[in-house]
């Protein structure tokens, strides 16, 4: 597939009708769109290049990330997934892409972030130095123009992103802030010169549950090193998340998508450039307390899920855990380790800092801004408040009544 300064040429969509689109043009910046595995394929390595140059959380709108989802809704056959992927060239070469799919919900038709069931962060992969409000106002204006939709979702938006300084004054920001906790690493020589920025009484508790635990069976850390461990990993700390939640009578948008441990455990064999999946274990004699798993791209960590034993929970083995893990990402020389939300005590102990993150909608139709000012904004919220004060067990019931259990 070719694109040129004139004309976006867009791939058959499944019903095998060719689309054309006319490129939005300002001097030499074009627009195109892609709907199909072979319009990605076509500008793949061209999209690799470009987050390669971008520094800041964009993994899940890596070409890795979004090869994966392609390759998944395939396989799966699910005859609904719509990509939209917008692009922006200037001069011929890609400068921005903006990932999306169209989904119905809530009564109306959604642009959303590809893949939005199981990623977290919402970025603008740009270019350096590009104008990112432009970009992202002719990036919507191409989408809009090609596929009709009430509304642009965008979830978990950090506030240091470039997408969160290039939102439009028509946004609206809905649910609840969050804060996300990171780990500056390149900010410290080296392992050691971090733990002693630690609390003097928090390394003393660490040691001390340590020890009571040693004195019962060894305590040892595992990077998965093969595929096979990776995917155990995956799978156990995935089902111990899924166990939790029903324990406490919740929900997720990940895990109510009955396909997403598939989905995570076939990342464990995965080759993609840039989307490398690492797996953490702390085992006390052969039982694993406490494991977690993520990503690594472009010298940065992603806390994707982790679980732990709670019976050992007076042991804290989730903090345990964390500076064995934390020792392993300086072995491996990364700069960043982004523990994503929600703010756990056991994240934010290790933590350098936060960073808010929010889900926004960018209304392109009046339904659209009806719908976001009076559910997502109003009745959702109300009604998710009125669900976490129930006691869990009678949520859990709930749940399951609703088929989200």
């Amino acid at each position: 597939m070719s694109y040129d300064s004139t004309t976006a040429v867009v791939a058959r969509r499944a019903d095998t009708r060719p689309r054309t689109f006319a490129a939005l043009r300002a001097a030499d910046r074009t627009t195109a769109l892609v709907f199909t595995r072979e319009g990605f394929d076509a500008i793949a390595d061209e999209w690799r290049d470009l987050e390669i140059a971008v520094r800041g959380a964009v993994l899940f709108q890596s070409a890795g990330w979004s090869r994966a989802i392609f390759d998944f809704e395939a396989q799966r056959g699910n005859s609904r997934f719509s990509p939209v992927i917008v692009t922006l060239r200037e001069a011929g070469t890609l400068v921005a892409v903006l990932p999306l799919e169209k989904i119905r919900a809530a009564g109306q038709r959604l642009l959303v972030p590809l893949g939005h069931a199981y990623q977290q962060y919402t970025e603008l992969l740009a270019t350096p130095g590009l104008d990112a409000a432009d970009a992202l106002r002719r990036l919507v204006a191409a989408a809009r123009a090609a596929t009709p939709a009430d509304a642009i979702k965008l979830f978990k938006v950090r506030a240091d992103s470039l997408l969160h300084h290039a939102l439009p004054a028509t946004v609206v920001t809905v649910g609840d802030t969050m804060a996300a906790p990171y780990i500056d690493l390149s900010a410290h020589a080296d392992f050691e010169a971090y733990l002693s920025t630690i609390r003097t009484k928090t390394r003393k508790n660490i040691r001390s549950g340590r020890n009571r635990l040693e004195r019962i069976a060894p305590l040892t850390h595992e990077v998965g090193d093969t595929p096979e461990a990776r995917g155990e990993a995956i799978a156990r700390t995935l089902e111990g998340r899924a166990q939790r939640l029903r324990d406490q009578g919740l929900t997720s948008r990940a895990f109510h998508d009955r396909d997403f441990i598939e989905f995570c455990t076939g990342l464990a064999t995965r080759t993609d450039p840039g989307l490398k999946v690492a797996t953490f274990t702390l085992r006390h004699g052969d039982l694993p307390v406490s494991e977690q798993w993520g990503f690594v791209h472009n010298q940065r960590f992603y806390l994707f899920a982790t679980t732990r034993d709670f019976t050992s929970s007076e042991e804290s083995p989730g903090k345990l855990h964390m500076q064995s893990a934390i020792e392993a990402w300086f072995g491996m020389g990364l700069k960043q380790a982004d523990l994503m939300v929600p703010a756990m005590p056991y994240k934010l102990t290790w933590a350098t800092g936060t960073v808010a993150a929010a889900d926004h909608v960018i209304p392109l139709t009046r339904t659209g801004w009806l719908v976001a000012h009076v559910w997502d904004r109003q009745v959702r919220p109300f009604a998710k408040r009125t669900m976490l004060a129930l006691p869990p067990r009678l949520r859990g019931t709930l749940l399951k009544l609703v088929g989200r259990g």
